[in-house]
């Protein structure tokens, strides 16, 4: 059974974590680790995590050494995620409990290298209030219209990484629309599976970095 690394940026979702924490905990898919890197760097992010990484011995803790917003942060897991599949999930969305099972059979079967899935919309009380569809196959042209990929929806293989152009912009938010459209571009075909298997959280801090 493959390791999958679940890497989480952590800037003031205090409210939230444990919650997607335990999205996580509870996959029938249980080999993973899960990776949290503290952005915030303040006394209260240090006390949450803390407490957090208790929850499971497949915690990891990780500081930033200075704030680096989450595309950056991303970038740094990358480099000491151990696992053969990277997915990415943000501190306030859920996982639906196969979403891993899923996917690493989907993409197993396929023999491919990205994958995507369809999500829901909820709000801060975790009422369902949208959903997004996931096509079938997105190409550059598709993307260039609209990234319709949720990023809490997607496993790649870490041997994309070893390319050292494909890697998270140092922007402020769309830092992972960016890097889809590199792998695009350069023909890596962006799969979707159209399962529901993700709640994404929309709340006024929705953007996936760190900015006030």
């Amino acid at each position: 059974m493959s390791l999958v690394s679940v890497l989480m940026p952590y800037y003031k979702k205090k409210p939230f974590i444990e919650s997607s924490i335990q999205s996580i905990l509870n996959q029938t898919y249980q080999n993973f680790e899960i990776i949290i890197i503290d952005d915030e760097l303040s006394d209260e992010s240090s006390e949450v995590l803390k407490k957090i990484s208790t929850l499971d011995k497949r915690i990891i803790i990780i500081k930033n050494k200075n704030n680096q917003g989450a595309g950056e942060t991303r970038n740094f897991g990358i480099k000491i995620a151990s696992g053969e599949y990277i997915a990415f999930c943000d501190c306030d969305d859920l996982w639906k409990k196969t979403k891993l099972d899923q996917q690493i059979k989907f993409m197993k079967n396929l023999e491919i290298d990205f994958c995507f899935t369809a999500y829901e919309v909820i709000n801060e009380q975790e009422s369902k209030i949208g959903l997004r569809q996931a096509q079938n196959k997105l190409n550059f042209d598709d993307l260039i219209k609209s990234c319709d990929i949720g990023l809490s929806t997607v496993i790649l293989k870490k041997d994309l990484f070893s390319n050292p152009n494909y890697r998270f912009a140092n922007l402020k938010t769309k830092e992972d629309y960016v890097l889809w459209l590199k792998l695009a571009k350069d023909g890596i075909l962006l799969n979707g599976l159209d399962e529901n298997l993700v709640s994404w959280r929309k709340n006024k801090n929705s953007l996936s970095s760190s900015v006030t």
